[in-house]
């Protein structure tokens, strides 16, 4: 089996990195096309991929072909590989806002996967959601869920709509919690603590509470409960935060993050 990935930025390496290690393909499995001369010559160090340029190079020999490069591209890319492809060919987007019918139309492969990855894939904390054209078999289905597991988790969802959810929520989800770390350390800075010790309480505080949350079955308000005593620090933080609206604030960036997904889909 081969698998192909086009464009070379940082999820496409993401992927093609974490490819590289799964028991499902061999070492020179992996090819890797970008356009840019400067990422081709960093391709060539690397020993496990075959780096190439033109689509008709690489195109014919892949069995899957993973699709990283911006959504303006799509339409131009996807011209370009219609006469290259075969119906045998598996197609796996990780293009915000391009729908399975374009990419469907627009490659004339009916074995579509839309993928929507998360930047942790690059430590292998990830997590993608994805969703199958109706031709893609079972098998495929299970081949393409062990390849995209390689950066994390991965999560089958019932519809398109859901990727574009899934948007608002994991997609640019991290940077929510880099917003409210950001938030949290620069408030450290202004009680006294010097930045590197900022960095670290703020982190690790991050690291430990995900790490309770994921190591029991107790949702997030009951360990809210478990931290804040009543009249004490922790609660008194707790209804700032709900005198402020934090919690309803969040919910529309999700939704506002939602929203741009879908019309990225419209405008794409």
């Amino acid at each position: 089996m081969k698998v192909l990935v086009i464009g070379a930025g940082n999820m496409g390496l993401t992927y093609a990195q974490g490819m590289s290690k799964s028991n499902l393909l061999k070492k020179k499995n992996i090819m890797v096309l970008d356009t840019s001369d400067e990422k081709l010559e960093k391709l060539h160090q690397i020993s496990h991929f075959d780096a190439f340029k033109e689509l008709e190079d690489c195109v014919p020999k892949a069995d899957i072909i993973f699709i990283a490069v911006k959504p303006h591209h799509a339409e131009d890319l996807f011209k370009k590989m219609h006469s290259l492809v075969t119906p045998g060919q598996v197609l796996v987007s990780i293009m915000a806002g391009v729908t399975l019918d374009v990419i469907q139309q627009l490659t004339g492969l009916n074995k579509v996967i839309r993928a929507m990855p998360n930047l942790p894939a690059q430590v292998g904390m990830g997590v993608t959601s994805y969703v199958a054209s109706s031709d893609t078999s079972r098998i495929e289905l299970l081949t393409i869920e062990s390849l995209l597991n390689t950066t994390g988790k991965s999560i089958r969802v019932s519809n398109e709509s859901l990727i574009d959810a899934s948007t608002g929520i994991s997609g640019s989800g991290p940077a929510y919690v880099f917003y409210f770390m950001q938030s949290m350390m620069e408030a450290a800075l202004q009680m006294g603590f010097s930045k590197n010790d900022s960095k670290v309480l703020v982190s690790q505080t991050f690291t430990g509470a995900i790490e309770l949350f994921n190591q029991s079955n107790l949702s997030p308000n009951s360990w809210m409960e478990k931290v804040a005593s009543k009249g004490g620090t922790t609660q008194a933080a707790l209804d700032s935060m709900d005198d402020n609206n934090v919690s309803e604030l969040i919910k529309e960036a999700a939704f506002a993050a939602f929203t741009r997904a879908v019309e990225l889909g419209k405008e794409n």
